[in-house]
């Protein structure tokens, strides 16, 4: 593996104590995760969960139509598969990669056993996924009442919070179907922001300009997000950071 990554990047792996995380470590496969990469579809079984690292996955709700929104995203903060530890063996959406890059695989069934022991585990899974609830509903009342200029400061937000760059290579029409909008509703709101200078656009690339003008134009709907991520994750005992590939060969 390369020494750039590592499992402590993930922050629920990098949460866990140090037993837990040991009967997990040798089962950690890295995995890349490429733009537009299908992890999971909608009523598919679920033979693997997904921790990513560098990559952000955005889940989907696909319509009879053929249309679909974005429910939530997630990236370096959380796990893909909590229908696993919930009860099922199935999800109702489908998680495509948003943002290129990687993030560690393991069994599903794996992951199960260590839930079922009823320890620390258990606890933090269950805390990111009231998290992430939170962020799933408050995504349906920002596309309900909010502007589609606040949804995208919104998610722009979101997804330069989980990734170490200011750069985004996506085009306005994935944006669009994450939104759930209409593509010049994008094009709109795009072009306002970096009319103001919060943003630079060229086809197919988003940089983020001025991430305190994002701030002040986003709706309330970031923060609440945010807040609530930190209140039941930020007491997490984190374990003594390895140096990266400490452990890999």
């Amino acid at each position: 593996m390369s020494s750039i990554h590592d499992p402590n990047q993930n922050h629920l792996l990098a949460a866990m104590l140090d037993a837990e995380f040991s009967r997990l470590l040798p089962h950690l496969e890295l995995v890349p995760m490429l733009l537009g990469d299908v992890l999971y579809e909608s009523g598919g079984k679920l033979q693997f969960v997904y921790f990513p690292t560098t990559a952000i996955v955005s889940l989907h709700y696909l319509l009879e139509n053929g249309g679909s929104s974005e429910m939530a995203g997630v990236g370096n903060e959380g796990i893909l598969g909590i229908s696993i530890f919930m009860g099922g063996d199935t999800t109702s959406s489908r998680a495509v990669v948003q943002t290129g890059g990687h993030g560690y695989r393991l069994k599903a069934h794996l992951l199960l056993e260590e839930f079922n022991r009823a320890g620390p585990v258990m606890r933090l899974l269950l805390r990111y996924t009231q998290a992430l609830m939170t962020q799933m509903s408050q995504t349906a009342v920002c596309n309900r009442h909010h502007s589609v200029e606040q949804q995208l400061c919104r998610w722009l937000l979101l997804t330069i919070d989980r990734i170490p760059a200011t750069e985004l290579t996506i085009t306005q029409e994935l944006i669009a179907n994450m939104l759930g909008v209409r593509r010049e509703g994008v094009t709109e709101a795009a072009g306002k922001l970096q009319n103001c200078g919060y943003i630079r656009y060229r086809r197919g690339h988003i940089t983020v300009a001025n991430r305190a003008g994002l701030e002040k134009n986003v709706c309330e709907c970031y923060a609440v997000v945010k807040k609530e991520f930190a209140r039941l994750l930020s007491d997490t005992r984190q374990r003594q950071i390895q140096p990266p590939g400490a452990g890999f060969s």
